[in-house]
Order: structure tokens, then C-alpha cells, then sequence
């Protein structure tokens, strides 16, 4: 394993954060505030409680997945769509180091950002309502699992972009989407039958619902289901990763 290499291209990214502070922490977390102002106070005047919990509080597990999805998607696919951009991509791939060692710079760097985006915006929620957490290791762990798994899924897509208008296409028309129909601002239990069972085949739902779960020891699914949903999809994302550079699929010329 060629660890100077991992920290490189870790480091580098790293500091890309630094450049990019307005877009990369401020904006989300003023965007968060504006969730909480919007959603916390207009709609939470009309709904006091959901399962128990105070709306307020019941939505921050899923502003803060909804910001972790999206950013770690954000980050890992501009990380490495940049390279191919740029050119320097064959620099990288004409190194000492294998796809698993630049799969762990990119994606390394990617995850931290998200997770260190998911602890601000957390930290920023406690300022508008009291927050406790019942199991805060399972908490990290599903904070940890999802922003490994959609930055896997961002570094798969900054492969197959070949215009930076692609890198959006994912996030915009799906992602987002699934996260406000995956229970993000409301309980699936309160839809008819019908549409909680359709729901059930968004992934999303188990993301959001697991991770609630660590908040309230309370949730829409199965606690199992939700690590069974994670674990896979982060199976998958893995799979075809592996696939993408042993093929050199939009990698090689």
C-alpha cells in the first residue's frame, strides 16, 4: 500500500476545501438554517409532535442526510472529474499506485468533508432546538457508512461525466427527489398503505429512517433493514468502481 501517495492526493483535496470554504461549509449550513426557519417554525407551529418528537427535532436527521447525500456526491465527483478535465488524470494513472490507493485519496477526502459538513450542521441545529442523541455510536456509524457510500457513488459518476453539466444530472434529478420523498420532513407511517409500500422501494427511506433511529430510538423501518440497505449499497457502489478502472472505462484513451 503506498501510503504517501494516499496522503497526497488526501491532502490536496483536502486543502480544495479551504479554497472553496463559501461553497463547501457556509453555504450548506446557511441553506440548513433556512430549512429550519422555513419548516421548523411555519410548519412546526402547525405540527407539534411526530411519533413523539417534536417536529423541530425530528427533521434534523433528515436535513442532515439530505446535505450529506448531496455533498459527498458533490465533492467525490468533482474530485476526480477535474483530473479527467484537466489531463493530469494520466499522471495519476501512469503512477505507482494502485485504483484501490486513488480510490481511498478521493474518496477519503470526500467522506471527511461530508461527515465534518454533517457535525457543523448538527451543531447548527442545536442552536434552533434541543437535540439528544439516544445512541450516538450507531449515529456516527450511519453518518460515517452513508458518506463513504454516496461519495463512492460521486467518485462513479465523476467517471462517467464527460461535461461538468453531468455531474448535476444524479444529484438534481434523484437523489434530491428521493430524499424529500424518503421522510426527510415527515414519518412514512402517516401515508395511505398504498404509498408507504411504494415507498418502501425508495433506498433512501432506509438511510434517513436508521439514522433517525440513532437519534430517537424510533424508526419508519426495521433498524436491520436499514444496515442491511447501507452495507449493500455501498457493496454495489464498490463493485462498480472496481469494474469502472478494471476497464478502464472513460479512464483510458
Amino acid at each position: 500500500m503506498n501510503f504517501r501517495a494516499v496522503r497526497a492526493i488526501y491532502i490536496f483535496e483536502m486543502a480544495r476545501t479551504l479554497r472553496t470554504l463559501l461553497q463547501s461549509i457556509i453555504s450548506p449550513v446557511i441553506s440548513t438554517s433556512l430549512y429550519f426557519v422555513v419548516f421548523g417554525a411555519a410548519i412546526g407551529s402547525r405540527i407539534s409532535e411526530i411519533d413523539g418528537v417534536k417536529y423541530g427535532a425530528f427533521i434534523v436527521p433528515g436535513l442532515i442526510m439530505l446535505m450529506l447525500l448531496t455533498q459527498s456526491i458533490a465533492n467525490a465527483s468533482f474530485g476526480i472529474f477535474f483530473p479527467k478535465f484537466s489531463g493530469t488524470i494520466y499522471e495519476l494513472l501512469s503512477a505507482p499506485l494502485s485504483f484501490v490507493e486513488m480510490v481511498l485519496g478521493f474518496v477519503g477526502a470526500a467522506a471527511t468533508k461530508s461527515i465534518i459538513l454533517g457535525l457543523i450542521i448538527l451543531a447548527t441545529a442545536s442552536l434552533f432546538v434541543p437535540i439528544t442523541i439516544v445512541h450516538p455510536i450507531f449515529m456516527l456509524a450511519f453518518l460515517i457508512l452513508t458518506a463513504v457510500s454516496f461519495s463512492l457513488l460521486g467518485f462513479i459518476i465523476g467517471i462517467w461525466a464527460d461535461r461538468f453539466e453531468k455531474l448535476q444530472v444524479v444529484p438534481l434529478l434523484l437523489i434530491t427527489p428521493l430524499t424529500f420523498l424518503g421522510g426527510s420532513f415527515y414519518s412514512i407511517n402517516i401515508l395511505p398503505p398504498v404509498w408507504r409500500t411504494v415507498t418502501l422501494f425508495n433506498p433512501v427511506v432506509y438511510l434517513i429512517s436508521g439514522f433517525r433511529w440513532s437519534f430517537f430510538g424510533k424508526a419508519d423501518v426495521n433498524i436491520g433493514a436499514s444496515l442491511g440497505a447501507t452495507f449493500l449499497f455501498l457493496f454495489v457502489c464498490l463493485i462498480v468502481v472496481w469494474r469502472m478502472f478494471a476497464t478502464g472505462y472513460r479512464l483510458k484513451v
